[in-house]
């Protein structure tokens, strides 16, 4: 095991800071694809000649590549060490964009989305893998406002996808453009990041394993809060405008809302966490996220409805990054352990918009809205799963970084 103290050589406050500066230019650029895809979902729809139902299938392959993929993400780490692994599969993903436009038919357009999201699964487990450790040396939170930085992305991303598919721009050309930048942004990021590699002798991970029991619970803690996040972000303009017959302008301008308040509190969230420790914080964004969905669901006002899902979206902001910072301290499989929670995660993502569509279409989305303020609540009750364990400092790792003499 290696045992780096911040006065080494390589490893001090300074070379720590940059590392931390370059993995929030890692998580922004991650974030940026997405933001960039999203926005040109329908002209992709266009191209390819399909339906809204088929359009609604294709959309699940992501999430289907991602959790296929992502158990590999802690061998590709192993083989390679974390910065070379980081920089391979972030490239990937941001050359990965280039590919839903070009797809002809639904088939083409599902392996081209497969694709992509096993991209974005194994990259996504490596920057959080990385980022834990860097939080673990620098002695405080990080997770939160790097996932701040992964919204910042998303935002930015969405942004400019607006304004090429408000030029008409081709998504070919916009995806082309994006996913070069992108991809060079990347590789400058990556190389401030720590260079993590594992000790000659240790074990390889195996290809595919079962999560750890802990990482399970942790994970079912961020599915609560990930199935709150994507059923406020794809439901509440409807809720507003179905519901409560607000105007659609005012409907959509909620959506907005939401994202930054998720951007921003994750960005302040580190400060509250170090202050408070994750369990009472997750506790009380519990508690915030379920007032917020009671305000919904039972006052029955625009005001009061806005007003709920930003209680919503600063209640939950700092669950999925303190879940994965508890999953690589839950074992001594840190990459392991943070592709279970990501998996468990990813799946409520893809089964949050379906799973209120259905219940509303049996009951209403008053009760859709119910059952997100039900897994609010129980944030409250799991809080203690994210509790803090000792976090092998880059157990079975050397830093490239420090100079030889320094290693044990």
């Amino acid at each position: 095991m290696t045992t780096v103290t911040a006065g080494e050589p390589g490893t001090g406050p300074a070379r720590l800071r940059r590392a931390r500066f370059a993995m929030a230019a890692v998580f922004c650029a991650h974030g940026a694809v997405t933001g960039s895809f999203a926005t040109r979902i329908p002209w992709i729809q266009e191209h390819a000649q399909i339906g809204a139902g088929t359009l609604g299938l294709a959309l699940a392959f992501p999430a289907l590549g991602a959790a296929v993929a992502m158990p590999l993400a802690g061998r590709v780490n192993h083989r390679f060490g974390a910065r070379a692994a980081l920089r391979g599969l972030l490239a990937l993903w941001t050359l990965s964009l280039v590919l839903p436009g070009l797809a002809p038919n639904l088939a083409a357009l599902c392996c081209a989305l497969f694709f992509y999201g096993a991209a974005a699964g194994m990259s996504d487990v490596a920057m959080n893998a990385l980022g834990v450790e860097t939080e673990n040396r620098l002695g405080r939170s990080i997770m939160s406002s790097l996932h701040g930085m992964w919204s910042v992305g998303a935002l930015l991303g969405s942004a400019a996808g607006t304004v090429a598919a408000h030029a008409g721009t081709d998504a070919r050309l916009h995806h082309l453009i994006a996913a070069l930048v992108l991809t060079a942004a990347g590789l400058v990021a990556v190389r401030g990041v720590l260079d993590l590699r594992s000790e000659p002798d240790a074990q390889a991970p195996p290809r595919f394993a079962r999560p750890p029991k802990a990482a399970v619970l942790i994970g079912a803690v961020g599915f609560c809060a990930v199935f709150a996040e994507g059923a406020s972000l794809d439901w509440s303009a409807v809720f507003l405008r179905d519901v409560l017959g607000t105007e659609a302008g005012a409907a959509a301008a909620s959506t907005t809302a939401f994202a930054l308040t998720m951007a921003v509190a994750r960005l302040a969230g580190d400060r509250v966490v170090d202050r408070f420790g994750a369990v009472r914080t997750v506790r009380a964004g519990g508690v915030l996220a379920t007032a917020g969905g009671l305000l919904v669901v039972a006052v029955r006002q625009p005001a009061a409805a806005m007003a709920g899902f930003g209680m919503i979206g600063l209640g939950i902001a700092v669950v999925v990054p303190l879940a994965f910072a508890a999953a690589a301290r839950s074992g001594p499989a840190p990459a392991q352990a943070i592709a279970g929670v990501a998996t468990i995660t990813y799946t409520s993502g893809l089964i949050a918009p379906s799973a209120i569509g259905a219940v509303a279409d049996a009951t209403s989305l008053v009760w859709s809205f119910g059952l997100v303020t039900l897994l609010a609540c129980a944030l409250v009750a799991g809080a203690a799963a994210l509790r803090p364990g000792p976090l092998p400092r880059a157990a079975g790792t050397v830093n490239r970084d420090e100079p030889a003499a320094t290693r044990p």
